[in-house]
């Protein structure tokens, strides 16, 4: 008898509102050229307003990840889709002639991270509750591959927007995706396998089955939630949440500074940059989904270090390889492939992050999880800072060089992780 794929519908479910999300986070860093002179910014304010997002994304992690944990990450996603639509919207709707842009840029932005914030630590709880362990690794590479394609489809798009109506009209799109990938959403999601009316039987035992092996791991089926110190103590935790921090580092820089990079430092025009700015979000999309499949192929196998922790170490160690490559490339377009590569090979080891934060979270997936994302977050507000300011200094070699260091640190912590670590859940 057939198990069923309804699982895997709500994979790609999370995939379409993780795509959803990268598009509402990085269709600023493509209209920065324009937006910045139409608002009167500069670009040193300009990082001001994509740190504003981080932080506000970031230091609520843990607190998404909580409320996912006790409230069901179902209606958390539907609440934050609702929230970050309408930021996009009010975003679009600040006034040239408005004295006080900057300041209003950075509130909505800070308001706008707080609202993503619930996306991926509560995507993992529901991967906890609907994804057996030995298939998490896929199933974590295909919703991140929808970072890549929500970046990814953000260039072009916005681009094109942007040359027939302005920049505004492009976040209005932005908002109205937003809302129509909620109604699609509330009508196909939902919390657990035995709440959906697709789910077979044979498919709810299949899962059920797994829970039952790993004590509590998903569904909420009285696995008690771990404190906030048990979670904080865990070595394995710190670990990788300063891996991810590293990842987060050199993530963001393509986030944040790549499209402007290529239109204002190499010197390509609005129509080159869109289709090369492609490029590094398409390698992400298609690593994730490769990464995950191969670290489950890997840990059946072999073993959870060999499938999680080294093919990760590996693709942040050619992270660093590439991203150094690529400030020697004279030529314009094969930096920006080369570039692509390294955010590539960074993606090889997106999966096993997740993978092994529900592994070892279990009943509380999405409070690790939120706590490691901080980590990946703050990276990322670092490097939306401190990037035009050693580009200042030192040239943008010197900021994409610092961006190196991190991925080789980040590797680095991978090969000190136990993917069979446990976090001891109160008596």
């Amino acid at each position: 008898m057939p198990i069923g794929k309804i699982r895997w519908l709500i994979i790609w479910l999370i995939f379409l509102v993780s795509a959803v999300s990268y598009l509402d986070r990085t269709n600023i860093s493509i209209a920065a050229p324009v937006l910045k002179v139409d608002l009167g910014i500069s670009d040193v304010q300009l990082g001001t307003i994509f740190t504003a997002f981080l932080i506000g994304y970031a230091f609520t992690q843990p607190i998404a990840g909580r409320l996912a944990d006790r409230f069901g990450a179902y209606r958390i996603i539907a609440i934050g889709l609702v929230w970050w639509s309408v930021l996009t919207a009010m975003i679009a709707m600040v006034s040239t002639s408005f004295a006080g842009a900057f300041g209003l840029m950075i509130a909505l932005r800070l308001m706008l991270g707080i609202g993503e914030s619930v996306i991926y630590p509560a995507s993992n709880r529901l991967v906890a509750n609907w994804i057996p362990s030995r298939e998490r690794g896929l199933a974590n590479g295909l919703i991140f591959a929808g970072v890549g394609f929500g970046a990814g489809v953000a260039p072009p798009l916005v681009s094109f927007i942007m040359a027939a109506h302005g920049w505004r009209a492009a976040f209005w799109a932005s908002a109205a995706i937003g809302m129509v990938v909620l109604a699609i959403w509330l009508l196909a999601a939902r919390e657990r396998p035995e709440q959906h009316p697709l789910a077979t039987p044979a498919e709810r035992d299949f899962i059920a089955a797994d829970i039952a092996g790993t004590a509590g791991s998903a569904a909420g089926s009285g696995g008690s939630i771990l404190s906030w110190g048990q979670i904080f103590s865990s070595r394995h935790v710190r670990l990788l949440t300063l891996s991810y921090f590293c990842f987060g580092y050199v993530a963001f820089i393509f986030f944040t500074w790549f499209f402007n990079y290529l239109s204002a430092v190499r010197g390509l025009d609005l129509k080159s940059s869109g289709l090369y700015g492609m490029l590094p979000f398409i390698a992400m999309a298609i690593a994730s989904s490769a990464g995950g499949y191969m670290s489950d192929k890997l840990s059946i196998r072999y073993s959870k270090k060999v499938g999680r922790c080294y093919p990760a170490a590996l693709g942040m160690a050619l992270a660093a390889l590439f991203v150094a490559l690529a400030t020697q490339v004279a030529d314009a377009r094969l930096a920006a492939v080369v570039l692509a590569l390294g955010s590539g090979s960074l993606y090889l080891s997106q999966s096993a992050f997740w993978t092994l934060s529900a592994d070892l979270g279990k009943s509380s997936a999405g409070s690790v999880s939120g706590v490691m994302n901080m980590g990946c977050q703050i990276g990322g507000a670092a490097v939306a800072q401190i990037s035009p300011v050693i580009a200042n200094e030192l040239g943008w070699t010197g900021s994409f060089l610092a961006t190196s260091c991190a991925a080789l640190v980040g590797a680095i912590c991978w090969l000190f992780i136990d993917p069979d670590a446990e976090i001891k859940s109160p008596s």
